[in-house]
């Protein structure tokens, strides 16, 4: 059960000092600035709950502060072009960066793996000394010449490169733009080399470059001589967490539109060429993406707008959202779907919203998830007392404040001691985070899911989505194991 306390600013903000004491005064004052509570809008505006833009971010962690944050090689790899199926992906250095991220997303896609489809593989090239002392140019050619052998139905290869490859001087470009001769297919370098940027978001952003400059303005691709519907849409930053882009592209179709590109969960080259041409881009995970929604809304005219899919209330404004984007039919099918669907909404509430309500939640995520999957909380009458982000921005705090109320505790790249000290007081009834967080917070004996993966669940966009998240949270709160916790022998006879 929470603990009883009052979940104020005041409370808060005592919190945030009692947990800033242990540090020296000049770490104290670097790590003040990324602590703080919802701040009270000086005006009010319609949509907006508090100003939670009011924390540094986007900085770099401080050494020897245990940061749960990734690399930029993370943040292309892992996120932005490993979902891209039909391509294969170098894990360009040595063989442990890609060997430790293999597969931790649940990227799920169709298709045949090793003949079409290569999520799920890693490749390196698997850098030794003589690699770092005489460079690796003449090995990565190698390595390509051999995956187009061995899988010839590949569309293309993405050169994801590690840190090494930055410091020797690799030239990556020239290999690629040789190599694309030689094979005739598209090959993409992508420097994301670890150490650059503070986090996993700078790879997200040298990710939607390459995508720029290496696919949608180096030549049409599929895009030629496709002629564009007046429905046509792109789903961009949907990596299909469990099947998450799948229910959210259900949805769409439902409502009259033709998504021509679902990136980059189950998504093909191709679709990447083709996305220009649609009318409208969806983006879900604004962090990841908006570099490429920008770029093709200033050179292709597409205009692009968020939406969210998490819980009913926001599946319905969204699709009223994007329907008011195109016309009357569509407008009409979206309140049409929205009406199909309540009874099933309906229904999950009057079984979960019981064992649900007044539970409160904590959450630190990376991407959207902070602010996204908040009004699915609230949609099952739970309350959230804290969140914070991993790797965001300005900008994602201030997108917060859409779903935060004011008093709520904010904490940008909260340490682990920080973030231990902060559930260790507030005692929330379920913790959302990371693996890495699990199982220090199990150990506390509060309920945890884990929300980079879904704890192995999911889908948890779309309606459907919400049925799975509400039986989730359930599972996890409502466990009889945590009425175990305490020893036998503490027990009263």
């Amino acid at each position: 059960m929470a603990k009883d306390i009052a979940d104020s600013a005041e409370a808060n903000l005592k919190l945030i000092e009692e947990v800033l004491a242990a540090y020296p005064d000049k770490a104290k004052k670097k790590r003040a600035k990324h602590l703080a509570v919802a701040q009270p809008l000086t005006e009010a505006e319609p949509g907006i709950q508090s100003k939670c833009d009011t924390v540094k971010s986007n900085i770099k962690s401080v050494p020897g502060v245990m940061t749960i944050r990734g690399c930029a090689y993370a943040g292309s790899k892992g996120v932005v072009w490993g979902p891209v199926k039909d391509m294969l992906h170098i894990s360009h250095g040595p063989v442990g960066c890609g060997h430790y991220s293999w597969s931790q997303r649940r990227n799920y896609y169709t298709g045949t793996t090793g003949v079409d489809s290569f999520v799920t593989m890693q490749v390196t090239t698997d850098f030794q000394e003589n690699d770092i002392v005489f460079g690796g140019d003449k090995k990565l050619e190698k390595s390509i010449d051999e995956l187009n052998e061995l899988f010839p139905l590949n569309k293309g290869i993405s050169i994801q490169s590690e840190c090494p490859i930055g410091l020797i001087g690799d030239d990556i470009e020239a290999v690629s733009k040789k190599k694309m001769k030689d094979i005739d297919k598209r090959i993409v370098p992508v420097r994301c080399e670890g150490f650059r940027g503070v986090s996993q978001s700078l790879g997200h952003h040298i990710a939607n470059d390459m995508i720029r400059d290496w696919v949608l303005e180096a030549g049409e691709g599929a895009r030629a001589g496709y002629v564009a519907g007046e429905y046509d849409v792109n789903i961009i930053g949907d990596y299909n967490i469990g099947g998450d882009a799948w229910s959210s592209r259900i949805l769409l179709e439902e409502i009259g539109l033709n998504v021509i590109a679902q990136w980059s969960g189950d998504a093909t080259i191709a679709e990447i060429e083709r996305a220009p041409a649609a009318k409208l881009n969806l983006i879900h995970c604004y962090r990841s993406m908006s570099y490429i929604c920008r770029h093709m809304e200033e050179k292709h005219g597409v205009p692009w707008m968020e939406y969210n899919f998490f819980g009913p209330s926001q599946i319905a404004a969204s699709l009223r959202a994007i329907a008011a984007k195109f016309d009357a039919k569509i407008q009409a099918n979206a309140e049409a779907v929205i009406a199909k669907y309540q009874p099933l909404v309906d229904a999950v509430n009057a079984k979960y919203k019981p064992r649900l309500e007044g539970k409160k939640v904590m959450l630190y995520v990376g991407g959207l998830r902070p602010r996204h999957v908040v009004d699915a909380y609230h949609d099952l009458g739970m309350e959230i007392v804290g969140t914070g982000y991993e790797f965001a921005h300005n900008d994602d705090y201030k997108r917060t404040g859409h779903y935060i109320k004011e008093g709520t505790l904010i904490y940008d790249d909260v340490s682990g001691y920080e973030l231990e000290k902060f559930v260790e007081a507030i005692r929330p009834d379920l913790v959302g985070s990371g693996i890495k967080e699990k199982y220090n917070t199990q150990k506390m004996g509060i309920p945890f899911r884990q929300m980079h993966s879904w704890d192995y669940s999911g889908p948890y966009h779309g309606y459907d989505g919400y049925a799975i998240f509400a039986r989730d949270m359930d599972l996890a709160i409502n466990n009889p194991v945590w009425g175990m916790f305490d020893a036998p022998w503490k027990k009263s006879a």
